[in-house]
């Protein structure tokens, strides 16, 4: 009997820290789709062209088409995402001190393509 508490103690240990690592990875998806969605917010603030902004999302898909093997599919895209966005000449022209805040996005977020 005290065999069997054991076992279940070390498969709940097991259990915890894969429930940890697993929290982990979604916390820092989150954080790259919070850094995503600002950059997208910035860019829709400066009136950023639908055809540029579709070229740039195409670019992204293009690119992770052939996900890295051991690499989460989801976190590529969005990393992939993120520099491309980061390299867009649109933002890269504007100095920061104008750039319009990201710290909120309180308007909705609405990009049809």
């Amino acid at each position: 009997e005290l065999q069997q508490k054991v076992e279940e103690t070390e498969l709940l240990k097991m259990e915890l820290q894969m429930l940890e690592t697993e929290r982990v990875r979604l916390s820092l998806v989150e954080e790259k789709l919070m850094d995503v969605l600002q950059l997208l917010q910035q860019l829709r603030d400066l009136n950023i062209s639908k055809r540029a902004l579709g070229r740039i999302l195409l670019s992204t898909l293009e690119s992770c088409h052939d996900p890295q093997p051991g690499k989460a599919c989801l976190f590529e895209v969005l990393d992939t995402l993120y520099h491309e966005l980061t390299a867009c000449k649109l933002l890269q022209s504007q100095p920061l001190e104008e750039a319009p805040s990201c710290q909120s996005l309180s308007k909705p977020l609405v990009i049809s393509c």
